[in-house]
């Protein structure tokens, strides 16, 4: 029998993502999909799942979930609150196995964003090729809006074998946002592009999936090429700047066009750091080479490969791990000793 997850509260920002639907922007379609990729491949590599398999993105408080029917495997990346029944444990970076009538609850989400993986994916309708929910277009995941009581989910899988999993959280680098200038940055003073490699700017309550607005200083625009631009192919990374001069850093959900001159693009390797970024925040920014950001990309996904080939079998909340005992190298027949 098919497992099904009955959501009995869904918190708050609750929602399907998966790796997004790349192509489609040509006709109008978001990207969307995980605002955090790198630690949605973490909970899916604990969960046992391909890297981009649709899990539940966590941004406020988690929901409240019921194993309605099956046997159901959850994996945790990123750092909550979390109450299992049956007075299991359950820690984030590690997976735990449900019964049916289980509950899992995941109360405040702390550093931004975590992910709630399930073995086998969550095996809601594709549309467009991907699971993911686009919130303002009311695209994709359930109906295309936020998780909420009464929702059931489908699992993709039979039900989950093997030992759990674990492992240590999967870190960030430190450091400034690194951009790659332009497309527009001509379109900018000299003291705009200055101030934006050497201030510090704050990101405001204007905040969600479609982009961050920043609090600083203004960013100047050159009076030869005025504050707006005919409209043109915008992508998550962009930093565009209105005619206030405060800029907006575009993330996963963001429009596929825009009017306002885009100053420099955030590198592909720093895009998931900006998923952890809450108001009041606060960010620099650096320039790199086009080498240097390939490099970077390159580095990450060689850390993350790394880090899933780390993943350990751990014993099940609250129980041994057979295969765990009895695939250790134990001595065959001593079970006790007696004195000659």
């Amino acid at each position: 029998m098919a497992a099904v997850i009955e959501v009995v509260d869904g918190g708050l920002g609750t929602t399907l993502q998966d790796a997004g639907r790349p192509g489609f922007r040509r006709y109008g379609v978001a990207l969307s999909g995980a605002l955090e990729p790198l630690w949605l491949a973490c909970a899916n590599a604990l969960a046992g799942n391909p890297s981009g398999a649709a899990a539940l993105e966590l941004r406020l408080t988690g929901p409240r979930l019921r194993v309605a029917a099956g046997r159901v495997r959850f994996a945790l990346a990123g750092s909550a609150d979390v109450a299992v029944s049956r007075r299991l444990t359950f820690a984030p970076w590690q997976s735990v196995t449900l019964e049916e009538g289980d509950e899992l609850k995941i109360g405040a989400v702390r550093g931004g964003i975590a992910y709630l993986a399930i073995a086998g994916g969550i095996d809601t309708p594709p549309l467009l090729g991907s699971r993911a929910t686009h919130l303002r277009a009311g695209l994709g995941g359930v109906e295309g809006r936020a998780l909420a009581a009464g929702d059931h989910l489908p699992v993709g899988a039979d039900e989950p074998d093997g030992s759990e999993r674990r492992q240590s959280a999967f870190a960030h680098e430190d450091g400034p946002i690194r951009l790659l200038p332009g497309p527009q940055d001509d379109h900018f003073t000299p003291a705009a592009r200055r101030t934006l490699a050497e201030e510090e700017f704050i990101v405001s309550r204007d905040a969600d999936r479609m982009g961050l607005r920043l609090d600083g200083p203004a960013l100047t625009h050159d009076d030869r090429f005025g504050d707006e631009i005919i409209s043109d192919g915008v992508a998550p990374g962009a930093l565009q700047v209105p005619p206030d001069g405060r800029p907006i850093l575009l993330l996963a959900d963001c429009q596929t066009v825009g009017g306002y001159p885009k100053i420099a693009t955030a590198i592909g390797a720093d895009l998931p750091r900006l998923a952890h970024a809450l108001p009041g925040d606060r960010l620099r920014f650096a320039c790199v080479s086009r080498e240097q950001a390939v490099a970077a990309r390159r580095a990450q996904q060689a850390r993350l490969a790394a880090w899933i080939e780390g993943i350990a079998p751990c014993a099940p909340a609250g129980g041994l791990d057979e295969a765990a005992l009895y695939s250790a190298n134990l001595i065959s027949g001593a079970l006790y000793s007696e004195e000659p």
